[in-house]
């Protein structure tokens, strides 16, 4: 199956050195050769999104992203293994739509068998893949569900998004990421991690990519108050307290912290 990396934090900031550890998956310590994609969320309502249809490790496009570093609050990655749809760029993720007055990017890890959903005039899909189907038919679903004209909020959008990733894992493992450049959605359906970086019980400093061996120190990059969270579907750093998420958990993000649960 695919993998998945997203970063959110309470500044802009660089996923670069993540990133470059990520995109070695992509067809040279993994398998993942069917092209990748970016995202970066610069505010509410405007984004960046690259994508290649080449492995990621040897693109000359994301070797270009590694020397020239954006910078956003919420950043998501996706290498591509083909299990619907052809290699092309138009079924690399992430996927990106405007609604309801944000912009929405997402990304999928796992295969969704038999699902095949009725989609109105506005939210077809521009691909061929069960991933991008189910990101139009979870916003199609939430614009019906939701008063018109609003703009959801974490505490309106996360139980719903639990209940409609509940129903889609009965189709097959739906690990996914969403994020409207505020918020980031992880759902964990078979596999994901999380790290928390900027905190006085594990703040910035040096660390080792798995993938590669490249080390650096983090502390010089990173200003004392910026805080951020990396999720990735395995973990992407040695001797970091990385967490599991638990089967059919979905947790969120704002600001780099991970956002508690209401007592209900």
């Amino acid at each position: 199956m695919c993998q998945l990396l997203a970063l959110n934090s309470n500044v802009p900031t660089t996923i670069n050195f993540a990133f470059g550890g990520f995109a070695a998956r992509g067809g040279d310590t993994d398998e993942h050769r069917d092209g990748f994609g970016i995202g970066f969320h610069a505010g509410r309502a405007a984004w960046r999104v690259f994508k290649d249809e080449t492995p990621a490790a040897t693109s000359r496009l994301a070797a270009w992203l590694r020397r020239h570093p954006l910078r956003a609050t919420t950043t998501l990655a996706h290498i591509r293994k083909a299990t619907h749809g052809a290699v092309q760029r138009s079924n690399c993720h992430p996927f990106s739509r405007l609604w309801r007055g944000r912009s929405w990017l997402f990304c999928h890890n796992g295969q969704l068998e038999g699902f095949r959903p009725e989609l109105a005039p506005g939210w077809q899909a521009a691909g061929h893949t069960d991933s991008e189907a189910a990101f139009c038919w979870l916003l199609q679903t939430l614009d019906a569900r939701l008063p018109a004209g609003t703009a959801p909020d974490v505490p309106t959008l996360r139980p719903l998004l639990q209940e409609l990733a509940d129903t889609l894992s009965r189709h097959g493992p739906f690990n996914f990421l969403l994020s409207d450049g505020h918020a980031l959605y992880a759902h964990c359906s078979t596999r994901l991690h999380w790290l928390a970086r900027g905190e006085q019980a594990h703040p910035y400093g040096p660390v080792q990519l798995i993938d590669t061996g490249e080390r650096a120190d983090l502390s010089t990059a990173h200003a004392a108050d910026e805080r951020s969270v990396l999720v990735a579907t395995t973990p992407l750093t040695h001797e970091e307290p990385w967490q599991a998420l638990r089967p059919g958990e979905l947790q969120v993000f704002v600001g780099g912290r991970p956002v508690p649960r209401l007592a209900s």
